[in-house]
């Protein structure tokens, strides 16, 4: 899973590009798209960190080049902002189609702007949130204010943001006009959240106040002290995505199926579905966790196979029966580190279950003291080490009685 490249149709049948990323551990629970703000693109660090955040906490997100930018196809200076939000409804539907409808939408900036416009247009979207947004689209115009005067009186002009030449033309400044920010967040209906920052000199924090008292409940605000427009600092972007996937959580179905199906008397339980593969949801003590396996099995590698998780309890044992030895014993053991491979894949275990020729299980175990002790000492740590619980275990024969429970 992870990170994937992904493209898709305009209205116009331009290609445009994006990043679909995915929960290293899991399946998303739901789907964001995220819009970019104006002249930015999928790739600025701001987007990525929330993105990150966002995956983090289970979601999947969807950030792309608007047409024009990026990686994307088509002409920036024939773009408008109707055409970002048709960009946003056309991302929505590659996502219901080879995904899950995306049920949260963000937006920074005039991005945050084209969103609460798509999310009236876009069904399945349950919640919106924005990142310092305009009140309405046409406040862009002071970003082009010296260029104004010549788009309007020769159709277009070369505008220079942020170091980059664009070139705006007449229509873009037209049909800014014709949209009513308000008016359509009034009607929007679904549960709003808007981050900005007082200290905001780019899209001012009115703007956010004129959103809120426009919308209707729920509706929340969260003030980003000390951020800049861009939010060039990683914490604040980190934080941004954080309270984000926080917030949505309230709105959105987020159960986890481990959480809420998992009940024993046993130390441990696992439950895999017939279309799961092998992500399988585990119930451990009072824990819950994935296993799978590796992608080049056909897991998902959303977590440890099975016999990492008995390496991984060879590992534990280990260095908590060293260090309980140690401190009876009154020996300076600063650290004790233990690394264990297990020798034979779970593939070729299967295969070879029910022949007698299956070779030996081998666990390779290195051990790494930090601490001053003599060779002596050291010699008698490697004894303790053997006489750990699961390692006598795995020595002992051993007998699993099963039965069948309906």
């Amino acid at each position: 899973m992870g990170l994937q490249k992904v493209t898709f149709k305009n209205t116009e049948g331009q290609t445009l590009v994006g990043r679909l990323e995915l929960p290293v551990d899991r399946h998303p629970h739901n789907f964001a798209v995220f819009a970019h703000c104006f002249t930015c693109n999928k790739n600025l660090l701001a987007v990525k960190n929330i993105g990150k955040a966002l995956t983090s906490n289970g979601f999947g997100v969807l950030r792309f080049d608007f047409t024009g930018l990026g990686e994307s196809e088509g002409d920036f200076a024939d773009t408008n902002f109707s055409g970002n939000v048709e960009d946003l409804v056309a991302a929505a539907k590659y996502l219901e189609e080879n995904y899950e409808a995306p049920t949260l939408i963000i937006g920074h900036s005039l991005g945050g702007a084209a969103s609460i416009f798509a999310a009236s247009e876009i069904s399945s979207i349950k919640a919106v949130a924005t990142v310092g947004a305009p009140s309405n689209p046409v406040h862009v115009k002071h970003l082009l204010k010296s260029g104004v005067e010549e788009i309007q009186s020769t159709g277009m002009a070369v505008i220079n943001l942020s170091g980059r030449d664009f070139t705006i033309k007449k229509q873009f400044l037209d049909d800014l006009e014709t949209k009513s920010l308000p008016e359509t967040a009034k009607a929007l209906r679904k549960p709003l959240l808007i981050l900005h920052s007082p200290q905001d000199d780019t899209v001012v924090i009115k703007n956010a106040e004129e959103i809120y008292v426009s919308a209707h409940h729920p509706k929340s605000f969260v003030s980003l002290d000390g951020a800049d427009h861009l939010l060039s600092r990683k914490e604040d972007s980190i934080y941004v995505g954080e309270v984000i996937s926080g917030w949505a959580k309230r709105y959105l179905d987020v159960s986890e199926k481990a959480d809420s199906r998992l009940r024993t008397k046993h130390q441990v339980a696992a439950s895999l579905d017939g279309e799961d593969g092998f992500t399988t949801q585990m119930k451990v003590g009072n824990h819950y966790m994935i296993a799978d396996e590796p992608t080049s099995y056909g897991g998902n590698d959303f977590g440890p196979s099975p016999y990492e998780l008995v390496s991984a309890g060879l590992s534990a044992c280990t260095v908590m029966t060293i260090q309980m030895y140690a401190r009876r014993k009154g020996w300076p053991v600063d650290n004790v580190e233990v690394h264990t491979s297990y020798s034979k894949s779970h593939a070729e275990d299967c295969e070879n279950c029910e022949s007698d020729n299956a070779k030996i299980d081998t666990f390779h175990r290195e051990i790494k003291l930090t601490g001053n002790l003599d060779d002596k000492q050291k010699a008698r740590v490697m004894q303790i080490a053997d006489k750990c619980p699961v390692h006598k275990t795995l020595h002992s024969e051993t007998q699993i009685i099963t039965n069948l429970v309906s």
